[in-house]
């Protein structure tokens, strides 16, 4: 159904039954490479992908790692036609051929109606990192309004909040989510199952402390540099700049002892309150050794503070319905 609706939208080819269109811009230090699928003369969609890659890549060098891994869980189709001709063209023609059952073409058109449609994907791909880059530099406005806001001694480049969720102290989970410069780092979410036993029902501060214990006992026993923001295989911080968590000043000073139990004082912590009947844009702020804060409900910081407890809230009621499911189906 969705390939339906997909194959009414853009450009049609007349002499291209079967093939995939790749096309890669680089702009601003970043990559984007938009991919049309085109079967049965029709457009079955597009997709823009941001692989990582070091700045000093060409772009055939991109393209051609992009492609050596794109293939691993799909099927090839006859044609493969790029913007930029890669080196191991023929060699990624043959692994294809050998994997498809047929001869897969993979070529760098030159005229035509095939360029045509390198060209339509090549402005596809130029349009989506421009939209990418624009994010990215209201992304890092934002982190810098929040570090002068907050006071914090550098621009965040890891922001962990955390949120659980129960039904009168069952199926309890806890979950963490986090933003960065590149905005929400979906791949770097973790749920907690909360483990403790004897938990009494609906007891919020056995849930943070064993959730934020669990997450920092395992960061300390990696070892990292708390204060270099020491990375990962995908160059994202493991150590947070902040850690922001649901709550007044009660839970903060909760969550600053279990921090202070740890040795982590230097782990900058903020708690958000809702506001009275739970109104958005009413909230306040909480650190550690401050006056609370609020912020005026216009402020651009204030809705990303929002956006980041929200995202949080939404991704624990999704992983407890999950687990309660899960229980139910068992208890069946």
């Amino acid at each position: 159904a969705l390939a339906a609706v997909q194959s009414t939208q853009g450009i049609n080819p007349r002499t291209v039954e079967e093939a995939d269109v790749f096309a890669i811009h680089q702009e601003g230090g970043y990559s984007c490479i938009e991919v049309f699928f085109f079967r049965t003369g029709q457009n079955w969609g597009n997709r823009a992908y941001f692989p990582r890659a070091e700045k000093s890549f060409t772009p055939e060098e991109v393209l051609g790692a992009f492609l050596a891994q794109f293939y691993d869980d799909k099927p090839p189709p006859k044609r493969v036609l790029l913007s930029h001709a890669i080196e191991e063209r023929e060699l990624l023609a043959d692994a294809l051929s050998v994997k498809a059952g047929f001869r897969v073409e993979v070529a760098t058109p030159q005229r035509g109606e095939k360029k045509e449609l390198v060209a339509h994907a090549l402005t596809n791909a130029r349009e989506a990192l421009g939209r990418k880059l624009a994010d990215t530099t209201t992304q890092a406005r934002l982190l810098e309004g929040l570090a002068a806001t907050l006071g914090l001694p550098r621009v965040p480049n890891r922001i962990e909040v955390y949120d659980n969720s129960h039904i009168q102290g069952t199926n309890a989970v806890g979950a963490m989510i986090v933003a960065g410069p590149d905005g929400l780092l979906k791949s770097q979410y973790r749920k907690f199952n909360i483990r403790s036993e004897g938990l009494t029902p609906g007891d919020d501060y056995a849930m943070m402390r064993e959730v934020l214990e669990r997450r920092f006992k395992r960061l300390l026993a990696q070892g990292p540099d708390k204060a270099g923001g020491d990375a990962d295989a995908d160059a994202v911080p493991r150590w947070p700049d902040l850690v922001v968590i649901d709550g007044g000043r009660g839970q903060l000073n909760a969550a600053q002892a279990i921090l202070d139990e740890l040795g982590l004082a230097d782990v900058a912590l903020m708690a958000v309150a809702k506001g009275p009947e739970r109104d958005a844009g009413r909230e306040t702020l909480f650190m550690t050794g401050r006056d609370a804060m609020k912020l005026e409900p216009r402020d651009p910081v204030l809705y990303f503070i929002q956006r980041l407890r929200d995202e949080a809230h939404r991704f624990v009621i999704g992983s407890h319905r999950k687990l309660r499911s899960k229980d139910m189906r068992e208890a069946g």
